[in-house]
């Protein structure tokens, strides 16, 4: 995304007015008093916040121009609600709203464009949270995340946010020696029951056919609802060696009871 050129939105950015935060201050006044010219000259005199904001997003495929007017929408929101009583600057105020609405729009309109090092990145942030989580029993800071991956906390943010809209349950998210750990592998059903299972699919005689450890895998995946990691700390082998054994006793129990 080329953010140093001079002409964004057909607006030469080098000659983009800054004002002072009495100039601010007296433009929000006569705003309050009805004066619309007053709010347009506060919108291109903040302009250059907008610019800067926007460079924290030079990551994403999305045009420059876009995502500068998308930057706008959220100045003008933060100018409409901007509450002076509050006594903070103005930036600090709207900051935080460029960014949001610059986030969801990339969220809701750039999803199936999101780059395949942002997609990378995440997933390894997925994945050193869970090795973390395993190894110090409790949720690891962005911080630690990035220490462990040696990713700046930055990159880490905005690539979990690109990923953070709807998602096919077989994305792969991770690999290790040929096998996939896909996104459902990821989730629990906590509303799956043994009794339901059995009742409707006539499970219990294929379940007995597994070996011990098969039967304690798909117990613990579909009937607990745990996740292939959980499973993998809770038994003590790992995540890849419970994604064989739990496919191949799936495999088995589809087939005793197509034949049964």
């Amino acid at each position: 995304m080329a953010l140093n050129k001079v002409d964004l939105c057909g607006m030469n950015t080098s000659k983009l007015p800054l004002l002072n935060n009495e100039e601010k201050d007296r433009l929000f006044q006569q705003i309050e008093e009805g004066d619309s010219h007053a709010r347009e000259v506060l919108i291109e005199g903040n302009l250059r916040l907008v610019l800067s904001v926007i460079q924290r997003f030079s990551n994403s495929v999305e045009n420059a121009d876009d995502l500068f007017q998308i930057g706008c929408i959220g100045l003008m929101k933060a100018i409409d609600n901007f509450d002076r009583s509050l006594m903070v600057k103005f930036s600090t105020y709207a900051v935080p709203m460029i960014i949001g609405e610059c986030k969801r729009y990339l969220r809701d309109n750039n999803a199936i464009r999101v780059s395949r090092s942002l997609r990378d990145i995440a997933y390894k942030a997925i994945y050193a949270k869970e090795q973390f989580m395993r190894t110090h029993d409790k949720e690891p800071t962005v911080e630690e995340i990035a220490s462990e991956i040696g990713i700046d906390k930055e990159s880490i943010v905005m690539a979990l946010d690109a990923i953070a809209s709807p998602m096919s349950l077989y994305e792969p998210v991770y690999q290790e020696g040929g096998d996939h750990l896909y996104l459902m592998d990821q989730v629990r059903d906590k509303k799956s029951t043994e009794e339901s299972w059995v009742e409707d699919l006539s499970l219990k005689e294929a379940m007995n056919r597994l070996s011990e450890r098969e039967y304690n895998i798909i117990k613990l995946r579909f009937f607990e609802g745990k996740t292939q990691t959980e499973v993998a700390e809770e038994i003590s082998i790992s995540q890849a060696q419970v994604s064989r054994l739990e496919k191949g006793a799936l495999k088995n129990m589809r087939k005793y009871l197509s034949e049964s």
